[in-house]
């Protein structure tokens, strides 16, 4: 079990195909992306300050960018998994912040 955890299903070699080259590209481009919606949570609790749980929204979204960067040199188990959890607490922080404090914004 403790193998299946810790597998490494991808790794980054720069003398790879097209394929290892967009793969890693798109995952700098999608945690850039991840990072921004960070950003702009942020940017909206620091206008508005409706709630503290909207700094979890943020963090949640800066951990997944942070791990698509990871991806974008190494694949695991353990971080399927962690970017498993981190998208359902991310959907549920959203979807909490989102009915709570901002029932007129649906983007993020």
């Amino acid at each position: 079990m403790l193998d299946l955890l810790c597998k490494t299903w991808w790794t980054y070699h720069a003398g790879g195909g097209w394929f290892t080259h967009l793969y890693s590209w798109a995952n700098v481009t999608e945690g850039c992306l991840w990072l921004l919606f960070a950003c702009l949570v942020l940017r909206r609790y620091l206008k508005h300050r409706r709630s503290t749980i909207e700094l979890l929204y943020a963090f949640a979204f800066l951990t997944f960018g942070l791990s698509d960067f990871i991806e974008s040199c190494r694949l695991t188990s353990w971080l399927i998994i962690a970017k498993g959890l981190n998208l359902a607490i991310l959907l549920w922080l959203r979807r909490y912040v989102l009915r709570r404090f901002y029932p007129q914004q649906k983007t993020y």
